[in-house]
């Protein structure tokens, strides 16, 4: 099987390497190019907690000088994945569910009355916390540490497989990534070349602007890479 995978740089290295080691063929084409922004200011204030929401994230704060001033809070982090990229020395860690929705329900039933959450993340954001807590009386600052930019195009392998009809299933982690493909696809005259082959994805979110444009897609059981990897043995 012929697996076109789209996630950004280092993570497409990896799960392509992994692909392969199960004798799959890989097009690996990462249409999101991750920026760290330097230009970055922590906001003023005390905090209780420091919640990751993305890998990108915990990667670009281990990277900050003001990693220092946030060590001994613990740590929230929204799945197992970005837990293991997070820094150590936090109070403690703790994991969520795998997605907004629980890590918003897990914050709720931890913070304590009227805490103050710094949210490390990047421009685009798939949870709004401050929006999610506001009801329960905490407050949530954002520390946007990096930006994901977008690909202007496909690179020419990736267009002649998908021309050639030699792409038997895609790889979809995130929401961006996805419409990324249905834009730049569309752009290339390939839209009707990719309802021809599965898109396999981490959660309905993901799948959303795939299942717009009309292409197949199914939704692993857990939004997990091993979910992914379940879905081509099925």
């Amino acid at each position: 099987m012929r697996v076109l995978v789209t996630r950004p740089e280092p993570d497409s290295q990896a799960t392509g390497g992994r692909l392969r080691a199960l004798g799959h063929d890989v097009v690996r084409d990462p249409l999101l190019v991750i920026e760290p922004l330097p230009e970055a200011v922590l906001p003023a204030g005390r905090f209780d907690a420091v919640v990751l929401t993305s890998v990108n994230g915990a990667r670009a704060l281990a990277e900050r000088p003001e990693l220092m001033t946030l060590r001994g809070l613990p740590l929230y982090a929204v799945g197992w994945r970005t837990a293991a990229a997070a820094p150590p020395g936090f109070a403690r860690q703790v994991v969520a569910g795998g997605n907004g929705a629980a890590l918003a329900a897990l914050l709720r039933a931890e913070l304590a009355p009227r805490s103050c959450v710094l949210h490390v993340c990047g421009e685009e954001r798939a949870v709004d916390l401050g929006a999610e807590l506001a009801a329960d009386g905490h407050d949530v600052g954002l520390f946007t540490v990096y930006r994901a930019r977008a690909a202007g195009h496909l690179l020419p392998a990736t267009e002649a497989a998908i021309r050639g009809r030699q792409i038997d299933a895609a790889f979809h982690f995130s929401p961006r990534t996805a419409a990324t493909l249905v834009g730049l696809a569309t752009q290339a005259g390939l839209a009707e070349h990719c309802a021809g082959f599965e898109h396999l994805c981490f959660s309905r979110n993901v799948a959303a602007p795939l299942a717009h444009a009309g292409w197949p897609t199914r939704i692993a059981a857990e939004p997990t890479e091993d979910g992914l990897f379940a879905l081509l043995s099925t």
